[in-house]
């Protein structure tokens, strides 16, 4: 009988590893699927808080924040796609172009949440998709209401809360509470409150924490 499961994925659409993250968490799931039934609610981290409207070349960011050449940077996009390529998310072969401010894309993800896991788990992927797929600009209205689309949702209602400040406090307060728990770095994978896995782990690796979070849990 499979063990009820809350899976908390804190993440942010600008970090190529959450996509690497969740498509690997996902093939854990399935595989595991025997052991685990995964309720999975994603929740907002903001890598850039503070990146401007206009966004900013994606080496130019890497080399300011972290240091590094143009060179490392392809290598480590090669490295990023090739793990992306093994869970069967494929990534822009150029790479995304730009940093840009995922504020309105977290708004938009925590108000499709309260239509339900199925809902946010769709938009979440097609943002990821638009992002780090297409190289696709997440902080323009245009390209989230097309992400929108693509997961099924009311556009009516997205164009809505993208032309207010809806959720903004409720991002923001999420945000908070998690770093208050010691998030600094995603993706950050958490399991019924008290277990963290960290990082865009491969799917064996995923696989077996949660089965023996179950094991544990059925005792």
């Amino acid at each position: 009988m499979p063990v009820p499961m809350k899976i908390d994925f804190v993440s942010d659409i600008a970090c190529p590893w959450c996509a690497v993250g969740l498509a690997s968490l996902q093939q854990a799931l399935r595989h595991s699927a025997d052991a685990v039934q995964a309720t999975l609610h994603f929740q907002p981290f903001e890598l850039n808080p503070d990146m401007p409207p206009e966004g900013e070349d994606v080496d130019e960011h890497l080399a300011r924040k972290y240091g590094g050449t143009p060179e490392q940077f392809a290598r480590n996009r090669d490295a990023i796609r090739e793990r992306g390529a093994a869970v069967g998310f494929a990534f822009k072969p150029e790479g995304r172009g730009r940093i840009v401010n995922t504020f309105d894309a977290h708004r938009l993800l925590h108000w499709a949440g309260l239509q339900g896991a199925a809902a946010q788990l769709a938009l979440k992927q097609a943002l990821l998709q638009a992002y780090h797929g297409r190289g696709e600009r997440v902080d323009h209205a245009d390209v989230l209401l097309g992400a929108v689309r693509a997961a099924g949702l009311d556009e009516a209602a997205a164009r809505a809360v993208l032309a207010g400040d809806d959720h903004a406090a409720d991002v923001r307060a999420a945000e908070a509470e998690w770093q208050r728990a010691g998030i600094r770095a995603v993706p950050a994978v958490v399991i019924n409150d008290r277990h963290l896995i960290s990082g865009g782990q491969p799917p064996e690796v995923f696989e077996q924490a949660l089965r023996q979070i179950a094991q544990s849990a059925g005792h």
